[in-house]
């Protein structure tokens, strides 16, 4: 997944190019009062990149994205390279699907994430050495203190040709889908208050895990030592599609015009929409704003277990693990997400440093 939450102070004064995929909050609602964040609402995004600029969409600092007839290019040259484009707009449940092409390359990382401001996160993720899988991901409230979340599923090429990616969310489950069809599947029920449940959005981009700075275990992950030499390593989005399901479980059909946070709990039931809930909803609303009730918290369970024997198996983070052995295999990233924690500070503190010599 991109990287944790950084300061922002210190990320300010690094370069800019670096600091741009790293994903961070600037604002997270459980500890403070925090702006609304715009809603998509009915207005569904179709962005074809092979057209140019999409406005949904913007380059984040140190960005500036190209554009070809492959659709939009994110180009690493260079080992501070992090080229990242997101949306100003929010989904609070929806559907995205993501037509990419990864990029190739030992230790070239290339994600799709969607992010809401107290640190939710569902990931797909593309190693730029394995164009034979994809990996799927999830957080909660930027907790990286276990790493058996992950999954991993055969794809074919994914490194040289274009694949559709897609996740549905709902209040009751997370489907990573490719071309159409379902590889896995979290339940709200299994996840207890783990499940990624607050208004995101989303954030697209490559980064360089294979530095020689990178943390081991890290850079391992990604495939290893970065060889500069056959860069640059492109990363190509051709389409993006986003619907909005305004805290219901079908495509808004109310002018919603933001999300924000009632209390410090980062449950979904606490979100108020702005304009009335979706009409699917099960819980009245008011004319001006809403709030959706959260489920009864169920124990955590030991979730993010996965399968990987075709794209057409499914496989389903539905039933509790906890007190048994697990029937597969926990992702092999135990170092990822706090791996790239380090990489990203070690980066920050290098070109920090750079700065005074």
């Amino acid at each position: 997944m991109f990287s944790k939450t950084l300061n922002v102070a210190v990320a300010a004064l690094a370069a800019s190019s670096m600091v741009s995929a790293q994903t961070f909050t600037s604002c997270d609602p459980t500890k403070k009062s925090c702006p609304a964040d715009p809603a998509f609402g009915k207005n569904s995004v179709n962005c074809d990149f092979t057209k140019g600029k999409c406005s949904a969409f913007h380059d984040l600092d140190g960005t500036s994205t190209k554009y070809n007839d492959k659709g939009a290019v994110f180009s690493i040259e260079k080992v501070s390279n992090a080229p990242t484009a997101a949306t100003k707009n929010y989904i609070f449940f929806g559907r995205v699907d993501i037509e990419i092409q990864a990029a190739a390359g030992n230790g070239i990382v290339t994600s799709a994430v969607l992010q809401s401001d107290d640190l939710d996160e569902i990931d797909w993720e593309w190693v730029g050495g394995d164009s034979s899988h994809v990996q799927s991901n999830y957080f909660s409230k930027g907790d990286t203190t276990t790493y058996d979340r992950g999954g991993t599923h055969p794809v074919s090429n994914a490194l040289t040709s274009f694949h559709t990616y897609s996740v549905e969310w709902t209040k009751d489950a997370v489907n990573w889908i490719i071309d159409g069809t379902t590889v896995r599947t979290l339940t709200a029920a299994a996840a207890g208050a783990k499940f990624p449940q607050t208004p995101m959005q989303v954030k697209i981009g490559t980064w360089c895990a294979g530095g020689p700075d990178s943390p081991p275990g890290t850079r391992d992950w990604a495939g290893g030592l970065t060889d500069f030499s056959k860069a640059p390593f492109n990363a190509y989005y051709k389409s993006i599609k986003i619907v909005d399901y305004a805290g219901g479980s079908s495509v808004a059909s109310n002018d919603v015009k933001s999300y924000s946070y009632g209390d410090k709990t980062g449950s979904w039931g606490s979100i108020k929409v702005e304009g009335g809930k979706n009409d699917d909803s099960s819980s009245s609303s008011s004319k001006d704003s809403s709030s959706t009730s959260a489920p009864k918290s169920t124990g955590a369970s030991k979730t993010g277990m996965q399968t990987s024997n075709s794209a057409a198996a499914t496989n389903t983070d539905g039933a509790s693990t906890t007190g048994s052995k697990p029937t597969t295999s926990p992702t092999k990233v135990p170092d990822n997400a706090a791996g790239r924690n380090s990489a990203a500070l070690a980066l920050i503190v290098g070109s920090i440093a750079a700065l005074f010599l």
